[in-house]
């Protein structure tokens, strides 16, 4: 039996997250090194205000889901695998020891920096629940021009997805949606339209930041939340990194594959349970749990068990 932890993308984060992580050595030590990297303290991060900037989003969530995964890591808990969404991948190759903590800060506030840029307003994502993915796509179809871009971002579960585009192509989908009996739409806590060709341009400039920088082959299995695939050369790691803000994400692929691989428990690092509940639709047995709701002692025992 193996275990995988999780990050999730932008979403779930709150604000004061990165004075409320937990109060230990190394904690500080990671905020501290944070600060000296980024020229500023880490604390003007998480503010209400700051976390309607991208950029600051991104590195709450990737700051965060560092210091959680070395918490569990610290407890004595061996990880197999290590899965992110969207940015959530670059606090999972921290993890597998793919990407230094350093290089990760320098490249997340680039990613973050380059998104924003690109749509400052007007763009995001949106949900759409309750409806198989063909339909889903024809009614991007129906919306979709140059005046009103919508495509299809991720791919969550056999009935749930996100789309990205412009406001308004997204209001016109999403109320398509409704018609056709979706049970939920809703636009979601992302101000730039991510894991579309939209995005391209972005990607192409962080995949040139990402060159020169030295990936290192893992010590934990690092397994794609873009393709499903697990990559071990860092190669293949780095082109991942850089690409996923500009290609669709594949959840319920990656979790299928963690699963076949023998995965029976996922932990969710905070903040937030969304994959959690989607991990749990594909785990016939085992557990998916998240750290946010749950001691981190009770997923000790639980992975005792298995």
């Amino acid at each position: 039996m193996k275990t995988i932890l999780t990050f999730p993308g932008q979403g779930p984060q709150v604000p004061d997250m990165l004075h409320n992580l937990p109060a230990t050595d190394d904690t500080r030590a990671l905020l501290a090194q944070a600060t000296t990297v980024l020229g500023a303290s880490v604390y003007e991060l998480d503010s209400a205000q700051a976390l309607r900037s991208t950029r600051a989003v991104q590195l709450c969530l990737f700051i965060a889901g560092v210091v959680y995964a070395r918490q569990v890591l610290h407890a004595g808990i061996a990880v197999d695998f290590v899965s992110g969404l969207s940015i959530g991948a670059f606090p999972a190759a921290v993890c597998a020891g793919a990407l230094s903590y350093e290089d990760g800060l320098r490249l997340v506030a680039l990613r973050g920096e380059l998104m924003q840029q690109a749509y400052p307003t007007g763009y995001g994502l949106s949900a759409i629940a309750g409806l198989a993915r063909a339909q889903v796509e024809t009614l991007i179809a129906r919306v979709h021009s140059s005046s009103l871009p919508v495509y299809l971002a991720n791919l969550n579960a056999e009935d749930q997805f996100v789309i990205a585009g412009s406001a308004a192509a997204m209001e016109a989908v999403c109320g398509l949606a409704r018609a056709q009996g979706a049970s939920r739409t809703q636009r979601l806590a992302v101000s730039v339209p991510s894991h579309c060709e939209l995005l391209a341009g972005p990607a192409q400039r962080l995949a040139e930041a990402m060159a020169k920088v030295t990936l290192r082959h893992p010590e934990i299995a690092y397994l794609s939340g873009s393709t499903g695939r697990v990559l071990w050369l860092p190669e293949r790691i780095a082109e991942d990194l850089a690409r996923n803000m500009a290609r669709p994400v594949h959840w319920q692929d990656a979790m299928v594959s963690a699963y076949e691989r023998d995965v029976r428990l996922a932990i969710e690092m905070p903040p937030g349970a969304v994959l959690t509940g989607l991990t749990k639709r594909v785990m016939a047995e085992g557990e998916a749990i998240a750290l946010s709701q749950n001691p981190l002692s009770l997923i000790q025992t639980l992975a005792g068990r298995l």
